[in-house]
């Protein structure tokens, strides 16, 4: 099983916000393979959409709890995260927001996430290991302009400039993914 999480904000607020491009790539990824419409499962506090060997997932339980809805998705396929590190069918792939790159860029990194980010912390609790696909989403157009905490950054939305760019990011990444799929 394909596991493809995005790390989102339920809400109409967070929508369009930095801290929400893991739900604007796995809303991508649900169109462009053509799966079922969303829809919510109270098991994994998550909407999803799956296919008979891959799931997109995008929890419900806000950005600092996301682990619970992981947690609970790998245990209902019986997906122990040991065997995440393993070279199997089974592999997770989160896909997220990350400060440490500027806006426009993207890495597909096993094991290896941002200095900080508290929904990697969640999933990194829950799981007890950090041995699985990042796919990290660079999200940071500040030019050198710290005086807005990270946490207050990601909550803002994008720019319309800023939108384009990260439209066509979304969409490279989508192909990424459907090399990991296919």
């Amino acid at each position: 099983m394909k596991l493809f999480v995005g790390l989102g904000n339920p809400g109409i607020d967070y929508q369009k916000t930095r801290h929400n491009v893991g739900f604007m790539v796995v809303d991508l990824l649900q169109q462009k393979w053509k799966f079922p419409d969303f829809s919510f499962h109270k098991k994994f506090q998550a909407d999803w959409s799956k296919s008979d060997k891959q799931v997109l997932l995008k929890p419900q339980t806000y950005m600092n709890n996301s682990g619970q809805a992981v947690r609970a998705l790998l245990d209902f396929f019986s997906v122990s995260p040991a065997v995440l590190a393993e070279q199997s069918e089974d592999q997770l792939f989160v896909i997220h927001d990350d400060l440490d790159l500027k806006l426009g860029s993207f890495k597909i990194q096993f094991g290896k996430g941002p200095k900080v980010h508290n929904g990697l912390e969640s999933l990194y609790q829950h799981l007890g290991t950090k041995d699985f696909w990042h796919v990290r989403v660079g999200v940071d157009d500040r030019q050198g302009d710290r005086s807005m905490p990270g946490r207050n950054y990601v909550l803002q939305p994008f720019t319309e400039d800023q939108r384009v760019v990260i439209t066509k990011v979304i969409d490279q990444i989508a192909t990424e993914l459907q090399h990991a799929l296919f």
